[in-house]
């Protein structure tokens, strides 16, 4: 359960002063269709907004470090590890944004994984919309997590 509401009806996090500390990992994905002159821009690094995957990179480790100013009920984690990386898919006009997150504490970081890749694929639309106002992303999703009570999920 992701928040609790007490007898007054009122939202609080999850006390998570309980639980034991693990080693947690998250992988997420999703992706952006884009025409093929934009991606050409994008793959030749000679866009004149910057380097649009080295901008949507930082973007994306950002987003992950600051998820809990974000997201109301999520706790802030100590992330001990942030990768980011774009696939350029040039045959279906996709580029796909993979984020792992890792941390040695007591709550997972899906959500950090899970923004990152939303902050990152909507920083390439904002850096190409002049180009392709048409952009679409899709497929934000969790692919796996492992840690905690639960332990291992996979897609």
């Amino acid at each position: 359960m992701l928040t609790h509401i007490d007898e007054n009806g009122n939202a609080k996090m999850v006390d998570i002063s309980g639980k034991a500390i693990t080693q947690r990992l998250a992988i997420a994905s999703g992706k952006i269709a884009i025409k093929n002159e934009t991606l050409g821009l994008v793959k030749s690094q000679n866009h004149k907004k910057g380097d649009v995957l080295t901008v949507s990179k930082i973007a994306a480790i950002q987003a992950a470090k600051n998820t809990s100013s974000l997201i109301p009920m999520c706790h802030p984690i100590a992330l001990t590890s942030i990768e980011i990386e774009f696939k350029i898919h040039e045959k279906d006009l996709i580029i796909e944004c993979i984020a792992t997150t890792q941390c040695s504490g007591q709550t997972g970081v899906e959500m950090e994984a899970l923004t990152a890749v939303s902050v990152g694929l909507l920083t390439i639309y904002d850096m190409c919309k002049a180009e392709d106002k048409g952009m679409i992303i899709t497929n934000v999703s969790l692919l796996k997590k492992s840690g905690g009570d639960s332990g291992l999920w996979k897609k």
